[in-house]
């Protein structure tokens, strides 16, 4: 399937901003499982200053705000055809060793309450085959409500309230993964929705490493392993690895976002 992407990230502060830095995860790469036919970020408010790679092979664009500006669009667009491939991404490649995605991070970190859902899981012997019972496990006991808007909170907290949205499952399962044995990482991405073409958010799922298989995707909150509706464009630890912006800046004034994100075949 070939999708048609269009994502803009819209900053508007209180004051004029004497300086910023911000890291941009925004381009995805062809692989296996996508072939990237076009793809444009244009910056308005801001400049380009390098592009580069970083540790988990991500495009990422480092941009700086011009001086005293008050507000900073960031748009991206293009197409990506995308093959269904059943979740499975394929061998581990990149400049990370496979180990380092056991390790835990705050976002990812299993405390008595993770321990306990871990606990209560009754693992299959067959490894995929326990991946996706434990996906269907998490959503169980952790259910989709959008009421969780936090971005920093991590699998144990998720765990304790009970709920969260797509992040918060990916961090609870990576967690949950990487204490039964397996390496896991984050996926921040696109996918076309079947009700209606705009958002407001783009998506997040993760992956585990399957002896045999390599990678596999798995999306918690939608129950299923990624199809032809979901676009990769960079992976990590936990979300702080993969945030689409993220960055610093210097000033007092207040800061607003708002995102349009347009997704269709």
């Amino acid at each position: 399937m070939r999708l048609k992407i269009k994502h803009t990230t819209s900053y508007s502060y209180d004051a004029p901003v004497p300086y910023a830095l911000q890291q941009l995860r925004l381009r995805p790469k062809s692989r296996s499982t996508q072939t990237v036919h076009s793809w444009q970020v244009e910056i308005r408010g801001g400049r380009r200053q390098v592009s580069f790679e970083d540790e988990h092979a991500n495009s990422v664009d480092l941009i700086s705000f011009d001086p005293g500006v008050r507000e900073i669009n960031v748009t991206c667009q293009g197409e990506v055809e995308v093959r269904d491939t059943a979740g499975v991404v394929g061998r581990h490649t990149g400049f990370v060793p496979l180990w380092l995605f056991q390790r835990t991070t705050p976002l990812t970190e299993a405390g008595p309450r993770l321990r306990a859902l871990v606990a209560a899981f009754e693992k299959p012997e067959d490894s995929l085959a326990a991946l996706h019972a434990l996906s269907e496990h998490v959503l169980t006991h952790v259910r989709y409500d959008t009421e969780q808007k936090a971005t920093d909170i991590g699998s144990e907290a998720v765990v304790e309230a009970g709920y969260g949205v797509c992040q918060d499952h990916a961090h609870v399962f990576i967690a949950a993964a990487r204490a039964l044995g397996y390496p896991a990482r984050y996926v921040s991405g696109y996918l076309m929705l079947d009700d209606r073409t705009e958002q407001d958010a783009s998506h997040a799922w993760a992956e585990a490493h399957v002896d045999g298989l390599g990678w596999v995707g798995f999306d918690i909150s939608n129950g299923m392993s990624p199809d032809t509706r979901y676009v990769r464009v960079a992976t990590g630890l936990d979300y702080l690895g993969t945030a689409p912006v993220s960055g610093m800046r210097f000033g007092k004034g207040r800061e607003h976002m708002r995102v349009r994100l347009h997704v269709e075949q």
